[in-house]
């Protein structure tokens, strides 16, 4: 319980992040990122703020319904969290719903995302980000 005790910060901004993207609050959620952050997708490469918000409102704009849960999150120390999301939602014009479960490594600088990378395997993902975070120190 010590790691709950000293990094409370960087777990309640992804929190605070997954919490914005739950009610679409896009202005909210580029608000967690630098100017000049990097966002690494399994759909492309988005450099800076305005490229990640273009983004986030084309994904969002796909969906009728939509929902974001924080599964886990975790600060590996050094600026450096691992979190697994599930999104979940209907597609416009469409009945059935789709699922998505994705981990999210975030580096963060003075309390912003400096970069932000959702590789399609959490496992990797898990040991990349702890690799990270050990570089970082």
């Amino acid at each position: 319980m010590p790691e709950e005790a000293t990094t409370p910060d960087l777990v309640e901004r992804v929190r605070g992040l997954v919490g914005a993207l739950d009610r679409r609050d896009v202005d909210t959620f580029v608000s967690f990122h630098a100017p000049d952050a990097v966002l690494e997708a399994a759909v492309g490469r988005f450099e800076g703020v305005a490229a990640i918000r273009g983004f986030i409102e084309d994904w969002l704009a796909n969906y009728e319904e939509f929902a974001v849960t924080l599964e886990e999150v975790r600060d590996l120390g050094n600026g450096v969290t691992f979190s697994v999301i599930r999104q979940q939602g209907r597609l416009v014009g469409s009945s059935g719903h789709v699922q998505l479960r994705h981990a999210a490594v975030d580096v963060w600088v003075d309390g912003v995302i400096a970069r932000a990378i959702t590789p399609a395997d959490i496992d990797e993902a898990r040991a990349a980000a702890e690799r990270l975070a050990e570089e970082r120190e």
